[in-house]
C-alpha cells in the first residue's frame, strides 16, 4: 500500500472517531492526538519528502522534517496560548459572578421580546468571549429565568444560531475565525466589515421566523429573585474583561505583534485587579515558606482556581487536530488537492458553501485548517472571509455541528432529532441567507 494513501486512511479513520465521539463513549482529544502522533511518526520512519506552501509563489518548497515541525508547532502554539489567555480572563469573570449582571437586562415577560434580548445578547456576547462561552453563559441564566424545559429547548436552540452567527463575525469568537486570523489570513477589522452583516442576517432570518411561531406567543412567568448575593465586583469585572479581550485587535493593530502577546498582557492586567479584589496580600516574606502554606494561599487565588478551570481537553483537542492537519499539509497532499477541486468545482462559492454544511457534520476546526493548507489566496482575499462566515455559522445546522451546540446539547439534553426537526430548518435557511448577502456585498463592493 502507497504510504500516502495509508495516511488519508488514517486521518480519516481519525476523523470519525471524533465525529462519533458520543457514540464510540470517547472523548474527541484521545483520536486527535493519537492520528497526530501517528500522522508524524510515519512520515519521519519513511524518511518522506516535507515541502512548506509559498503562498506568493502558489508552489511547494522542499524543507527539513525539524525545520517544517518547529515551524507548525510554532503556528499551533499561537492559537493555543491565545486560547489558554482568552479562557482564564472567562473564568475570572466568572469567578467574581460577573456574568450575574447580564440578568439585569431581562425586564420582560413576552416571550418574543425575551428571544429577541437572548439572540442579541448570544450575539454580542459570542463576538467577545466566544460563541461556546457565551452560549454556556446564556443558558445558565436561561435556566434560572425560564422554569418550563420545552420552552427553553426552543429558546436554546436559537441561541446556538445567534452565538454561532456572532462568533464568525469577530476574530476572537469563534476558534476557526482566530485561526484565520492568527494565520495571517485575514484582517480584524477587514473581517469585521465583510462578515458582519451576513451574520447579522443569519442571526435575524432565523430568529424573525421563530418569533411568528406559537411557543413564542404570550408572556411567560420569570423568575429574577438572585440565588445569592453578588459579588460588588461582578460588573466591574466583567466589563473589565470584556473589554481586555476587546483590546487584543487593537493591540495587534497597532504593534503588528502576534495576537497571543496582546492576550497575555490583557491577562496580566486582569489577573491584577482579580488579586487585589479577592484581598490576597502581596508579601514578599511568604516566599519560602513551607509548601502547605504556599498552597493554602494558592487556594485562594482567582488566577489559580481560574486557571484550574480552563479546559484543558478542548486545547490538547485542538493541538492534536491541528498538527495532524499540518501534517498532511506538509506533504503537499492538501495543495495538491485544492488544484484538483478547483479543476473539479471551479466556482469557489460552491466549495465555499459546502464547506460550511460539512461543518454541520465534521467539526469545523479541522475543515478550516485544511482550508487554510489548501488555498493560496492573499491576505483578505473574500475567500478568506467567506471561509470564516461558512465554517463559523453552517454548524448551527445539526446540534452536534458546533461547540456551542454541543454544550446545549449536554446542559439541557436536546436531542438530536428534536434539533434537527425543529431548528435545523431555521438555521439552514439563515445560513444560506447570510452567504447570499455576502456574496451580494462582495460583487457590489468589486463592482465599484
Amino acid at each position: 500500500m502507497d504510504i500516502k494513501v495509508l495516511l488519508v486512511i488514517l486521518f480519516i479513520a481519525g476523523y470519525l472517531a471524533i465525529t462519533l465521539e458520543h457514540t464510540l463513549r470517547v472523548d474527541k482529544l484521545i483520536p486527535a492526538l493519537g492520528m497526530m502522533a501517528l500522522l508524524w511518526a510515519i512520515i519521519a520512519l519513511n524518511q518522506m519528502d516535507v515541502f512548506n506552501v509559498n503562498s506568493d509563489l502558489k508552489q511547494l518548497e522542499p524543507t527539513q522534517l525539524e525545520d517544517i515541525l518547529v515551524h507548525h508547532l510554532g503556528k499551533t502554539a499561537e492559537i493555543l496560548i491565545f486560547l489558554i489567555g482568552a479562557m482564564t480572563i472567562v473564568e475570572i469573570i466568572d469567578y467574581f459572578d460577573g456574568f450575574a449582571t447580564i440578568k439585569n437586562f431581562i425586564r420582560t415577560k413576552s416571550k418574543v421580546k425575551l428571544l429577541w434580548i437572548f439572540s442579541i445578547l448570544a450575539f454580542i456576547l459570542s463576538a467577545i468571549i466566544d460563541n461556546l462561552t457565551a452560549t454556556i453563559v446564556l443558558i445558565t441564566i436561561l435556566q434560572k429565568v425560564i422554569k418550563d424545559r420545552n420552552t427553553r429547548l426552543w429558546f436554546a436552540g436559537l441561541i446556538v444560531i445567534a452565538a454561532n452567527a456572532g462568533g464568525a463575525w469577530s476574530p476572537i469568537g469563534d476558534v476557526t475565525t482566530t485561526m484565520l486570523w492568527i494565520a495571517n489570513k485575514v484582517t480584524a477589522w477587514q473581517l469585521v466589515e465583510h462578515t458582519f452583516i451576513p451574520s447579522v442576517v443569519c442571526m435575524v432570518i432565523p430568529v424573525l421566523i421563530a418569533s411568528r411561531l406559537k411557543v413564542f406567543s404570550g408572556e411567560i412567568e420569570i423568575d429574577l429573585k438572585e440565588d445569592t448575593a453578588p459579588s460588588k465586583y461582578g460588573a466591574t469585572m466583567l466589563y473589565m474583561g470584556l473589554g481586555a479581550i476587546i483590546f487584543v485587535p487593537a493591540f495587534k493593530t497597532v504593534t503588528h505583534l502576534p495576537p497571543y502577546i496582546g492576550m497575555m498582557l490583557s491577562l496580566a492586567v486582569v489577573a491584577t485587579f482579580a488579586e487585589i479584589f479577592s484581598h490576597r496580600l502581596f508579601d514578599i516574606s511568604s516566599v519560602g515558606e513551607d509548601k502547605d502554606a504556599s498552597d493554602a494561599a494558592s487556594h485562594h487565588s482567582p488566577v489559580h482556581k481560574s486557571l484550574g478551570r480552563v479546559e484543558m481537553p478542548s486545547i490538547l483537542f485542538f493541538l492534536g487536530i491541528l498538527m495532524a492537519v499540518a501534517a498532511l499539509e506538509s506533504l503537499g497532499m492538501l495543495f495538491n488537492f485544492a488544484i484538483d477541486l478547483d479543476h473539479a468545482i471551479p466556482n469557489r462559492d460552491i466549495v465555499v458553501g459546502i464547506l460550511g454544511i460539512g461543518s454541520a457534520i465534521i467539526d469545523n476546526v479541522p475543515l478550516v485548517a485544511a482550508s487554510i493548507g489548501m488555498f493560496s489566496e492573499p491576505l483578505d482575499h473574500p475567500l478568506w472571509h467567506f471561509i470564516a462566515y461558512s465554517a463559523g455559522t453552517g454548524g448551527s445546522i445539526l446540534i452536534i455541528g458546533s461547540a456551542a451546540g454541543v454544550v446545549a446539547m449536554g446542559m439541557e439534553k436536546i436531542n438530536f432529532f428534536w434539533y434537527f426537526k425543529k431548528i435545523g430548518l431555521l438555521a439552514f435557511l439563515g445560513f444560506a441567507a447570510g452567504g447570499i448577502a455576502f456574496m451580494l456585498m462582495r460583487d457590489l463592493v468589486l463592482n465599484v
